[in-house]
């Protein structure tokens, strides 16, 4: 097999995949005979999919704006603690554990004392997909920093190298790819707290929609509504991907 061909096989190995996965699932639902109500098939979800296709569009700009406004947050806080845990070791019996302690924390618990603080509005959706969001980069970002050879660090301070400029010129871009690792960890877990958010309190968003389809037992726009949330996670992953390569094709 030549190696285009082998390349085409490649990338239609998953395309194939969930067309079987798919084909499986229609075929169960009408052999048991599942009322859709329960399990719908895959046909009935692609045409609630197409139906709702211009409401799926508004609301899901909807979570979107949230996701990107509370992970641009979680990304520029977490850079911030990362860097003052790593360069303070105050920072790091102090906040450090605090950050730990916010992670262990049920964000579900919090999301109604939140929705009390912050209102119905944008913010309370901001502030719960930073809160998913942070963790996973603080823990990346930090463990590239300390992940910066020995030789290296001794080599720049052979050099007289101020600490700004080793953190500048080796640090950060030691640690740029556990960052960019964490970013694709947290990504993910932004557009799930998001969808938590609309959950407990919002009049829109895929959440909130959800809440709707499910309360009128319409189950194709439930699947449906889910499928647009993977997107919009699989599309805002597949972004970071790009980045990563980029910036690794930079970096030779």
């Amino acid at each position: 097999m030549s190696s285009r061909y082998r390349v085409g096989w490649h990338l239609l190995q998953a395309p194939l995949f969930f067309l079987l996965l798919g084909a499986i699932w229609e075929f169960s639902v009408h052999a048991l005979d599942i009322r859709s109500y329960l399990l719908p098939p895959p046909s009935a979800v692609f045409q609630a999919l197409w139906q709702s296709r211009a409401l799926l569009w508004t609301e899901g700009l909807v979570t979107l704006e949230e996701v990107l406004w509370g992970f641009a947050w979680a990304v520029l806080v977490g850079i911030a603690i990362s860097g003052l845990i790593y360069s303070a070791p105050i920072a790091r019996r102090t906040i450090y554990p605090l950050v730990i302690a916010l992670q262990g924390i049920p964000k579900v618990a919090l999301a109604p004392l939140i929705i009390v603080w912050a209102g119905y509005g944008l913010l309370s959706k901001v502030i719960m997909v930073f809160l998913f969001a942070l963790f996973p980069i603080v823990i990346s970002t930090l463990g590239g920093l300390n992940s910066t050879p020995d030789h290296l660090t001794e080599h720049f301070r052979a050099l007289r190298a101020s600490p700004w400029f080793t953190f500048r010129h080796l640090r950060l871009p030691v640690a740029l790819p556990y960052f960019l690792d964490g970013c694709k960890v947290a990504l993910p877990l932004a557009v799930i707290g998001a969808v938590v958010g609309e959950f407990v309190g919002s009049s829109k968003g895929l959440g909130n929609l959800i809440l709707f389809a499910t309360s009128a037992g319409k189950t194709d726009l439930t699947f449906a509504t889910l499928i647009a949330v993977t997107a919009i996670s699989l599309i805002l992953f597949s972004l970071i991907e790009v980045l990563e390569r980029l910036v690794w094709w930079r970096s030779k």
